[in-house]
Order: structure tokens, then sequence, then C-alpha cells
């Protein structure tokens, strides 16, 4: 059954992307207003369901992106998906050893590897089983994780623990993971946790099959709206045992995110592809179709802002302190200062949409 490109999926992954870009990039990370910042621990902030909501759209795009290709053969689809894993894990490697590209201090780990490494197997997987039973893997990925994460011990801190010293993937972490973790005792895109996340992915896959049904259009937002609440709720309550933790990518955590996916992918749904309301999603759609590539090169940008000197100051700083922090109270100015650091970047990625350049990876 043939079905017109859905907006909005790019809508979705539009809003994600521009809202990692302004969560990265704050004018000074000692000023930024608690939404904006991740949860120290345990709970959630907004800013802790980008990167879930965007493993879950990248699992959605995947199903439409494998059903087109339908008529290509197996190692042809093996291949394309190999070469694209490899391609945006090394551009995450790259991401991390620049400006300094100092080995000793490299960290292997970090978000788009997790993306690569996720799309790799989500992809395998899906390719090679039935529905149900891709249902019952990411099932099982949440559960395994779980009894894992209770009832493994950890050599001086026993089964169970869940602080950031004492958990088992950080545990795992210290022995497996290569290269400098993000923090001394603990990596957020570690080994382990990678596990459940490849369960997110799945879960937005599974999403696919219901945009791509054979049903009034009315009636799949609707259907995404009635799971995305019982996700977020089975999320919820799992959560009173095993706590939303967006550090350790928390089986709890994934059901609520990818319940808070629906509910924002069925309101997209249900605006632009259902009543035709794009418009207003033009903004969005603009980052959307270059999701990857706007993320590459703001981060490329900003740290070299953060490493370019002017009159003693990096550049970052200065553009701050004189462009903004000169007029704002401080958290207001760091604020103003990402949300104009999207503004540029939207305009950048506008001019590539109505020059109709589309970096594919």
């Amino acid at each position: 059954m043939k079905h017109d490109r859905l907006v909005s999926l790019d809508a979705f992954r539009g809003f994600t992307i521009a809202g990692m870009i302004l969560v990265n990039n704050p004018g000074s990370w000692d000023h930024v207003y608690p939404p904006l910042l991740h949860a120290k621990w345990n709970g959630w902030t907004p800013t802790d369901l980008v990167f879930p909501f965007f493993l879950f759209i990248m699992g959605v795009s995947m199903n439409l992106s494998l059903a087109k290709r339908s008529d290509a053969t197996r190692a042809a689809v093996y291949l394309k998906i190999l070469k694209r894993a490899l391609i945006i894990f090394g551009l995450g490697v790259l991401l991390n050893a620049f400006p300094n590209f100092d080995l000793e201090t490299l960290r292997i780990a970090g978000v788009l590897q997790r993306i690569a490494i996720v799309y790799l197997v989500a992809s395998l997987i899906a390719i090679n089983v039935s529905i149900r039973t891709e249902a019952a893997i990411a099932a099982a990925l949440l559960v395994v994780y779980w009894l894992l994460m209770r009832f493994v011990p950890v050599p001086g801190h026993g089964a169970g623990n869940l602080t950031p010293e004492g958990n088992l993937a950080a545990y795992v972490d210290s022995l497996l993971l290569p290269g400098r973790m993000w923090q001394k005792t603990w990596d957020p895109e570690g080994l382990l946790s990678t596990i459940p996340a490849i369960a997110t992915g799945l879960l937005g896959h599974l999403t696919g099959f219901l945009l791509r049904a054979n049903m009034d259009k009315i009636r799949i937002a609707g259907w995404m709206f009635v799971l995305g609440w019982a996700g977020m709720l089975a999320g919820w309550v799992w959560g009173i045992w095993f706590p939303i933790n967006k550090n350790i990518w928390t089986s709890s955590y994934v059901l609520f995110t990818a319940g808070a996916a629906l509910e924002f992918l069925g309101v997209c749904y249900w605006l632009i592809d259902v009543y035709g309301r794009r418009r207003w999603a033009h903004p969005a759609v603009v980052f959307g179709v270059n999701a990857i590539a706007v993320y590459v090169l703001s981060g490329i940008v900003g740290d070299l802002a953060g490493v370019v000197s002017v009159g003693g100051q990096t550049l970052r700083e200065w553009i701050y302190q004189h462009l903004f922090a000169s007029w704002a109270a401080p958290i207001n100015a760091s604020l103003c200062f990402a949300i104009v650091y999207v503004m540029f970047w939207w305009l950048v990625m506008d001019l590539f949409y109505r020059k109709k350049i589309f970096i594919k990876i």
C-alpha cells in the first residue's frame, strides 16, 4: 500500500533536534533554568525527553524506510544499514575528539554512538523477526535489564544498588568501556544501558506499523494517544520499584518516554497529517530533514567557539558577556544565547531546505 510522506515525522524529529541544540548550548552552564538541565539522577525534566524522543522517531522512520526497500536484496539492505551505522558512530567519535584530538582523553561513548548502535541492532531485529517477536524482544530487553540491575551484585556495593557509583551499569562500564567515561564512575551512554535504549528504538519501529495500518487516520491518532498514556502510566508504575532515570536508561524510563513520545507524535500527526495544518510546523521540518547534519555542525561550531580566543576570552564567553549578559540577568542571558544559537542554525538549515540540500547519511 502506498503512503504519502508523513510530514509529522520530520516535524517531530526537528523539534527534537532543536531541543538538543537548545539544551546543549547555554550561554553559561552556571546559569541555566532547571527544566533545561538533566535530572541529577532519578526523576526527569523536559530535557530528559529529548534523546529518547530522537531514538523513538528514528525507529518510526526506520519502519517506513525499510518498507520502501522491500524489493531490495537482503545483502543490500544489510550493507546500507551497516554503512549508515558506522558513519554515525564515526561522526560521534569525531565530535568527541574535536577540537583537541587527544587520544588519551578521548571519550568513545556518546549520543551519536548510541544512536548508531540502536539503529544497527534494532534494524537487524526488525528485518529478521515478526511483529510479535519484535514486541517480545523489546519487552525481554526491559525485563532482563531490570533483573540485571536489581539482582546482580557489584563488588563493594552489593545487588540492587542504583546509585551513580554503585550500579551495575557503571561497574560494567568501568571494566569494559574503552576511552574516558563522561563521569569518573559512569557514562550515560555506556554499554549496559544501551540494552534498554535498543528497546526504545524497537518501540518506535513498532509504532511505524500503526502509522502504516490500513485504517482511518483519526483512528490512528486516537490509538497513539491511548497507547501513549498507557506507556507513561506503565513507566510511572514501574518507576516505583525501578526509578525513572535517564543516566542509566532504566526500563521505567523507556516506557515513560516512549509513551510521552507517542503523545507528542500523536499531536503532530493529528495536526499536520490529519488536518493538514502544516505551516506552523515548517520551522521544525527544516531541522528534521537535516537532523544529523545540523546536530554535528552545531556541535563543531559550538566547540570552536569555546576555544577561539577573543580579547583574553573564548569567543563563546565574549559573545555571551557582550551581547547578552550586558543587558539581561545571567540566567536570562544564558537562555537568550541558547535561543539565538538555535535560531542561527534554523536560518542555515532553512537555506539548505530552500536550496533542496538534504544531507543523507
